[in-house]
Formats: structure tokens, C-alpha cells, sequence
């Protein structure tokens, strides 16, 4: 059976995973258009989102906690498009 993970150490890992994303090194040929690179950085964000996405239903979490882990998926939304999307 899988360890329950605490709502505080889900945050804390998510917060993590965001900032291993944002420090991979890019490509130097092809940069962000580069599939192993853009496949990794997904994962990793995935991973983050992963951790998070059922905190907001949890009956004994806080509504400030809920906030904040609301304010993580949007973050993890808008370090994707940072990361990847970025002008030719």
C-alpha cells in the first residue's frame, strides 16, 4: 500500500519539482524545441501537478491551504508555458 504523503511535504515537493523544471539546462542546438528536453520538463511539471490535484478535495485540509495549492497548479501551468512556449 502507498505512504500517505502530508498535505505541507506535497507542497513542499511541488514547489521542488517546479524549480528542478525551471533550472534544467536547455539544449544548446535546439533549444526548447528539442523533444527529450520538452518530454522532461512535462514529466517533471506532470509529477508536480500530480502531487497536488486531489489536496483541493480533502475534507481536513484548510481553505488556506486549498488557496495556496490552487496558486501552485497555476503556477505549474504558467512555468510550462515559460519553459516551453517561448518566441522563435
Amino acid at each position: 500500500m502507498a505512504k500517505v504523503i502530508p498535505t505541507n511535504e506535497r507542497i513542499q515537493k511541488a514547489r521542488a519539482l517546479i524549480q528542478k523544471a525551471r533550472d534544467l539546462p536547455a539544449p544548446e542546438e535546439s533549444g526548447w524545441m528539442d523533444f527529450t528536453y520538452a518530454a522532461t520538463v512535462k514529466d517533471i511539471l506532470r509529477q508536480a501537478h500530480d502531487l497536488l490535484k486531489f489536496v483541493q478535495f480533502m475534507p481536513n485540509a484548510s481553505a488556506e491551504v486549498k488557496k495556496e495549492v490552487a496558486d501552485l497548479i497555476i503556477k505549474i501551468s504558467s512555468s510550462e508555458r515559460e519553459i516551453l512556449h517561448k518566441s522563435l
